[in-house]
């Protein structure tokens, strides 16, 4: 159970187990709902930092506006109930999870009669793929399922009904024994893990598919972009086939949850030396610097709670 006590519903602050939907919900049946995924951090001042709040938000209205819902709220209004969540379950640190989902007033494919509802929760969680992961790396296959072509669903939108095809990819991983899995895009390219961005590492360079491969627009990926930009280390945005995992250097997992988890292995090949490369533990120093506000170029990533 998630050790939270507030949840921010509709605009009201309810108890944790007073925060209800209807079963006949349509979210329920057809997966109509769309969510982001937050991290706010203890910053190195005893403060806590909500980190890219505004990319976040900017993103759930992105994916909503696919989906043709309308949010009854303001980006503003979203951002202020995220703060008050934080506050009301009195987190200096954890992660944040808005959904926007499809209610309850009538059944069946067509969404468009159901109200659109809001939640926001707020609880402490550590590292997404464990603490050892985040320090040794962590061992992934390629899954045997492929992430949707275009004009099938669209990747670009966290939407709940996406997130089918990221189950069957980490069940499979973890029946397998696996960590995490890699998913290929319809054409048999890498893609992404089954909740994250991925990155390598070949000859001091870094690879990383491009949007078209049916992957999400990560913001933490944006994030490993542009401190790359600052170290000077060079991007390229290409279409990676999959046996490049086998003859990487180095190979990192990026998301709001993963943060920047280095691939020990893949199907049990080892990935250069079998640990976090130099690289990969370069990008994650930075990181880590930059959330708990000890770079000031990027502080303005930072929305600090006030007491």
């Amino acid at each position: 159970m998630i050790n939270t006590q507030k949840i921010w519903f509709n605009g009201e602050m309810k108890d944790h187990d007073e925060a209800k939907v209807h079963v006949l919900s349509h979210v329920l049946h057809y997966g109509s709902g769309c969510f982001e995924g937050i991290r706010m951090y203890k910053l190195s001042n005893g403060k806590s930092g909500i980190f890219r709040l505004k990319e976040h938000v900017d993103r759930l209205f992105d994916s909503c506006k696919i989906y043709r819902m309308e949010i009854p709220y303001s980006k503003e209004e979203i951002m202020k109930g995220i703060i008050e969540t934080l506050k009301a379950n009195r987190l200096e640190s954890g992660y944040i999870r808005p959904l926007i989902f499809r209610g309850y007033n009538q059944l069946g494919v067509n969404p468009l009669n159901n109200p659109v509802e809001t939640m926001i929760a707020a609880w402490e969680w550590g590292a997404y793929l464990g603490e050892e992961g985040l320090e040794n790396g962590i061992k992934v296959c390629v899954s045997s399922w492929r992430r949707p072509a275009p004009n099938t669903l669209p990747s670009l939108a966290k939407a709940s009904g996406n997130y089918l095809s990221s189950q069957l990819i980490k069940m499979e991983a973890l029946e397998l024994g696996f960590q995490e899995g890699i998913a290929l895009d319809y054409s048999g390219n890498i893609s992404e893990g089954s909740g994250e961005n991925i990155f390598l590492v070949k000859n001091d360079e870094l690879l990383t598919p491009p949007m078209g491969s049916s992957s999400l627009g990560g913001i933490t990926r944006d994030v490993v972009l542009k401190i790359a930009e600052d170290l000077k280390i060079p991007v390229r945005f290409e279409i990676i086939p999959r046996e490049f995992l086998y003859l990487a250097d180095e190979i990192f997992l990026t998301g709001t949850a993963a943060e920047i988890t280095p691939v020990s292995s893949v199907d049990n090949l080892k990935v250069g030396k079998g640990r976090a490369g130099e690289i990969t533990k370069l990008l994650q120093r930075e990181f880590f610097k930059i959330v708990k506000g000890e770079n000031k170029k990027y502080e303005s990533w930072l929305t600090v709670l006030e007491k």
